[in-house]
């Protein structure tokens, strides 16, 4: 008798895939390419009378302003870490497409036609572009735990 392991894959919604993918690397350009800008503690006196709620409750802007700029940052260093990592795991022709359309500071001015025709060397057609890209899309959104699965109708 033999014991078999055997599962299925939940079949994906290849369109909200690729846009949670295509949304992923956008914000990757974000994080990556602005810079942060820090907030800073405000020393101004207001001349408006301000009514307190309890007085239990103790509020320090600096420090919660300094926390703010120490997550944040850091949380824009490691989800840019996260899917540079997700990126270099791909295979070659797969990570050479994602990098060069879409983690580039000019991502936004490029078009596919540009990168399969001018990038890609020997230049590949639109079909195969087409493929490799789905396929990156694939195993990033896997990858990155962000894949969206088709709902089954039972």
């Amino acid at each position: 008798m033999e014991n078999q392991l055997s599962f299925n894959l939940p079949e994906i919604d290849r369109k909200k895939t690729q846009q949670a993918v295509e949304d992923v690397l956008e914000q990757y350009r974000l994080f990556k390419y602005l810079s942060f800008e820090k907030r800073e503690v405000s020393i101004t006196v207001n001349p408006e009378i301000r009514y307190h709620g309890p007085t239990y409750q103790m509020s320090d802007q600096t420090a919660s302003i300094a926390s703010h700029n120490v997550d944040a940052e850091k949380m824009r260093k490691d989800f840019c870490f996260r899917v540079e990592r997700a990126v270099a795991r791909l295979p070659k022709m797969e990570r050479f497409l994602i990098e060069e359309r879409y983690m580039t500071n000019e991502a936004d001015y490029l078009t596919d036609y540009n990168i399969y025709c001018f990038k890609f060397q020997p230049p590949i057609s639109a079909m195969t572009y087409s493929k490799i890209r789905w396929k990156a899309f694939y195993r990033l959104a896997l990858n990155l735990n962000i894949a969206v699965t088709k709902k089954s109708h039972y």
